[in-house]
């Protein structure tokens, strides 16, 4: 009987122990590098925007947060990583709207990421913007629609991968105008972009902050951003919707992590990166991209990746965009 109780004993002490860890791992984090996924190439949207905070990051919790490109499938490839590997905080994902448009464009995932991923805050909100290469004759919305118009099945629109919001915004764009683009995707905008500037496309529904040098170097035409209102960073580019009523899209970027991870780590993650948007010096750097920044809880992030799945789900079921 006394070792009965001896054994109950040493089990309640385990429990203990073993519930105290987390709490403890907690308290310590980060106390080794950090592994940051992004879906895409070096060079690109989502790369700029991830180095940016991860820079921060690194010199506020005092461990480096290493950014892996891992682009492929059209961003699954390192949705499906993150959201297999361990929830202990030391593997975070760059979320972007291919992970809501995915949810519905392919149908046969090995992961489901609103289940599967939980929401860590938001980082900036960007347009897109409809950029040609210089040899198109289009300077104008209205111009670009009667060109292609003129020249069906002859216009190449790139993307940075089907699924991608600059592959939705394109085929957003052909449905509210009636006009036919060839869809050219890429593992990502920077080869988009290279492709675009060697005249190899015509189009592209780019990322801002990706594409913004070379719009203001005069490398690439910018004909509209695809938000509701101008952008503070080229105020003299049009709206999609001032030809084309009622057209609108946008970017958001944020960090997610595997579901299961402790909220306390979530929440130290959360801290940083709203002390990271409210720094003036990063505010600059994400503003010179055009973005504006989207601080909040964790619950307002998950919220926006809710309210953005259910939005495209709306547009690929309207279009019948599929990628199997």
């Amino acid at each position: 009987m006394q070792r009965h109780g001896l054994w109950l004993a040493a089990l309640a002490v385990a429990g203990a122990v073993l519930a105290a860890a987390p709490a403890r791992a907690a308290d310590d984090y980060p106390s080794h590098a950090v592994r940051w996924l992004v879906g895409y190439p070096p060079g690109g949207s989502t790369d700029i925007v991830s180095r940016l905070i991860g820079q921060y990051l690194s010199e506020h919790l005092g461990q480096q947060f290493v950014i892996e490109n891992k682009p492929g499938a059209g961003n699954n490839l390192a949705t499906e990583m993150a959201a297999k590997a361990d929830p202990d905080g030391y593997t975070v994902f760059l979320t972007n709207p291919a992970n809501a448009i995915n949810a519905t464009l392919y149908k046969n995932l090995n992961f489901n990421f609103m289940r599967d991923m939980a929401p860590v805050a938001g980082f900036i909100r960007v347009p897109n913007v409809m950029e040609v290469n210089p040899n198109v004759p289009a300077k104008t919305v209205a111009e670009f629609i009667a060109y292609a118009k003129a020249n069906p099945g002859k216009v190449n629109m790139a993307s940075a991968g089907v699924g991608t919001s600059t592959h939705l915004s394109g085929v957003l764009f052909t449905m509210m105008t009636g006009i036919e683009l060839v869809h050219v995707p890429y593992r990502g905008a920077a080869p988009a972009i290279a492709d675009l500037l060697a005249g190899q496309d015509q189009v592209f529904f780019d990322n801002l902050p990706s594409s913004i040098g070379h719009i203001k170097g005069g490398r690439l035409r910018a004909l509209a951003v695809t938000t509701a209102k101008r952008s503070d960073a080229l105020p003299d580019v049009p709206t999609v919707a001032e030809t084309v009523p009622g057209f609108e899209a946008s970017v958001f970027y944020g960090l997610e992590v595997p579901k299961g991870t402790p909220r306390p780590i979530i929440d130290t993650l959360n801290k940083a990166i709203n002390a990271a948007l409210a720094d003036p010096a990063l505010q600059a750097k994400l503003a010179e991209l055009g973005g504006a920044p989207i601080p909040g809880t964790p619950e307002d992030f998950g919220k926006l990746v809710a309210d953005e799945t259910a939005k495209w789900a709306k547009v690929v079921t309207a279009t019948g965009a599929t990628a199997e």
